[in-house]
């Protein structure tokens, strides 16, 4: 896989997840004006979700200098994303974490 390709996937996946973490809110704020309980939680881990996917950017970002660096960012921020905000995270997860494994093939 080639240096491209690594920078695409990585910075494809932190907008997907910056998109995701938008549409939490919007589900968070719809919770929260019909009254509905831990509606605020959402909210919350809609700015994780955010910070998760500006963080897999910058992974994406830096992977062709850096490597391993690069990789463990987009791994952990792939991961963390899904603990954050879980199934909503899928496509930004699957990005993140898929291109910080083919990562680790190149040199």
């Amino acid at each position: 896989m080639g240096r491209t390709s690594e920078l695409v996937l990585g910075v494809s996946g932190g907008i997907f997840g910056i998109l995701t973490g938008i549409f939490v809110v919007v589900v968070g704020g719809m919770g929260s004006v019909f009254g509905i309980m831990d509606a605020e939680l959402v909210i919350t881990l809609e700015f994780a979700a955010v910070l998760f996917g500006v963080v897999g950017i910058i992974g994406g970002a830096i992977v062709n200098k850096n490597n391993k660096i690069g990789r463990s960012i987009m791994v952990l921020s792939g991961i963390l994303g899904f603990i954050a905000v879980s199934l909503f995270w899928i496509v930004a997860g699957v990005l993140l974490v898929l291109d910080g494994v083919l990562a680790l093939k190149t040199k």
